[in-house]
C-alpha cells in the first residue's frame, strides 16, 4: 500500500493545531525529535517491541510535521533520495566518491 504523505502531513499539523501544540517553530520541533528518537533507542536498548513500534511512529509523525511546517512533500523528497542513493556505488558500506 502507498501512503500520501500529503494527507499524513496535514493531519499531523491539524492534530497538533487541535491539541494546541507548536505548528511553527521548526527548531523547537527538532529538538522534540531528537527526544523521540532517544525514546526509540531506549526503547531498543530494553527490547519492548510493542514501544519501539510507538516510538517509530511518533519519530516518523514529527518528521511529518517538520516537512508540512517547511513545505516540502516528505514521501516525494524520500523517493528522490532513493533514486539518488540507487546510483551511488558503496564498498562496505562506504560511499565511493567520483
Amino acid at each position: 500500500m502507498i501512503i500520501d504523505t500529503q494527507k499524513l502531513q496535514k493531519a499531523v499539523i491539524e492534530n497538533k493545531k487541535n491539541h494546541g501544540f507548536n505548528t511553527t517553530d521548526v527548531k523547537f520541533e527538532l529538538l522534540l525529535l531528537y527526544g523521540e528518537v532517544n525514546e526509540l533507542f531506549q526503547a531498543w536498548l530494553k527490547d519492548d517491541h510493542d514501544n519501539i513500534n510507538e516510538e517509530l511512529a511518533d519519530v516518523a509523525i514529527f518528521l511529518l510535521g517538520i516537512s508540512e511546517m517547511l513545505g516540502s512533500d516528505l514521501g516525494e523528497d524520500i523517493v528522490k533520495k532513493l533514486k539518488i542513493n540507487a546510483k551511488r556505488k558503496y564498498t562496505d558500506g562506504k560511499k565511493i566518491e567520483g
